[in-house]
């Protein structure tokens, strides 16, 4: 791959906090900034084929929330992710 070099223009307190989030991560800065870039272009990427499989019409997602019958919501998802790892781990 070849590389470029590049000039922008940051807010210096900005770039600062960059340099050193870089460093915590142990992650050269050019690095850092490469792996943002990938990010958003696959992400934007994605939204564009999306759309197009979705077509250019606006949608909504209209659903009624399911409220469960009795206990919480927390203890009910934990029952299900007990049960899913006990069918994968017989398997």
């Amino acid at each position: 791959m070849t590389k470029v070099k590049t000039s922008i223009y940051v807010d210096k307190e900005l770039w600062n906090i960059f340099k050193k989030y870089a460093l915590r991560r142990g992650i050269e800065v050019s690095k850092l900034i490469e792996e943002l870039i990938k990010n958003e272009i696959i992400e934007y990427t994605l939204d564009a084929e999306l759309l197009k499989l979705a077509g250019t019409e606006d949608f909504e997602l209209d659903f009624e929330p399911i409220r469960p019958k009795e206990g919480l919501v927390s203890e009910l998802v934990r029952v299900m992710r007990d049960e899913r790892a006990n069918n994968i781990s017989r398997h």
